[in-house]
């Protein structure tokens, strides 16, 4: 059986979720971003029991069709921008429509319909997030850290970072590195 489960962005989750199953006394065969695969079907109070030890640690158990769809819209574009390298002429439409193996435009209803934004804003607040990462490391010039993201210049970057954080990127820099929000709350 599978369990797809929100929050889950990084490999700290996937450990902590995976343990969570195993006290729940089921058995994952494998747990990867957004998603577990049980060894067999649990019964419905340890799926209660597991859906209030996900709660608690800031997951939530998702049964709708509708939101695993947004989860794994979510998860792909947080996966894709945290490898840092977005190819100058990537196409979202494209890397999402292929990795589901849906009609985009039907999915990108259904995201701005669930999460209030498009696919497209969400795709570029994780950029800005990862953008405020890379600048609060301080080891990439503005220009590489442009080219590694897929903008097409350090203006499209500046300005977009701008109209978003309300800071320019040197600015922001040089700032406090409080403004960088969890990867599961950039849309909120």
């Amino acid at each position: 059986m599978k369990l797809y489960i929100k929050n889950m962005v990084c490999n700290r989750c996937v450990m902590v979720v995976r343990e969570e199953l195993e006290k729940a006394g089921l058995q994952p065969r494998s747990v990867i971003l957004g998603e577990a695969e049980l060894a067999g079907d649990p019964s419905e109070p340890q799926l209660r029991m597991l859906e209030e030890r996900l709660n608690v640690l800031g997951f939530e158990l998702l049964e709708d069709r509708k939101k695993q769809q947004i989860e794994k819209i979510r998860l792909l574009i947080i996966n894709q921008v945290q490898q840092g390298e977005i190819p100058e002429h990537f196409s979202l439409i494209t890397y999402i429509s292929q990795n589901l193996h849906r009609d985009y435009s039907a999915l990108s209803r259904l995201f701005s319909e669930v999460e209030g934004i498009t696919i497209e804003q969400f795709f570029i607040l994780q950029k800005i997030e990862k953008v405020k990462e890379l600048l609060l490391y301080n080891e990439l010039s503005l220009s590489e850290i442009a080219f590694r993201l897929g903008y097409s210049s350090v203006a499209h970057l500046s300005g977009q970072f701008k109209k978003i954080t309300g800071l320019t990127p040197s600015s922001f820099r040089q700032s406090h590195p409080a403004h960088r929000s969890a990867l599961d709350e950039v849309h909120r």
